[in-house]
């Protein structure tokens, strides 16, 4: 799995690409934002277009994420969630907990609420 990285107004855009199946590369994801966090860095947007597939540790990672957001007043959304992806955070209602946006863009604007 590949982590891409754009700051954009303080928002950092993460995009992800591959399968989040767990192991190394999917738990970097969280070291990531933890690192973003530490630069001041709290508003995030995580883009799954290029996601194949993600299991229960994929989903794991991005919990931890966005709690570690949310406990330093920062702020996790998702964008270009794609089908196979989508229809997890359904099955687990996890869709309730995580904001999704069609877009990278959209997702951004989000920030400015």
């Amino acid at each position: 799995m590949k982590i891409k990285e754009k700051i954009e107004n303080h928002i950092a855009v993460l995009s992800l690409s591959g399968k989040m199946m767990g192991g190394p590369e999917t738990t970097s994801i969280h070291d990531h934002i933890k690192g973003l966090i530490q630069d001041g860095i709290k508003n995030v947007v995580i883009d799954l277009g290029e996601v194949k597939w993600m299991n229960s540790s994929g989903m794991g990672v991005l919990m931890a994420a966005k709690t570690t957001l949310d406990n330093a007043e920062g702020r996790l959304v998702l964008a270009r969630v794609t089908e196979k992806v989508q229809s997890l955070l359904i099955i687990t209602q996890l869709i309730k907990v995580f904001e999704t946006y069609e877009t990278v863009e959209r997702a951004i604007s989000s920030f400015d609420n």
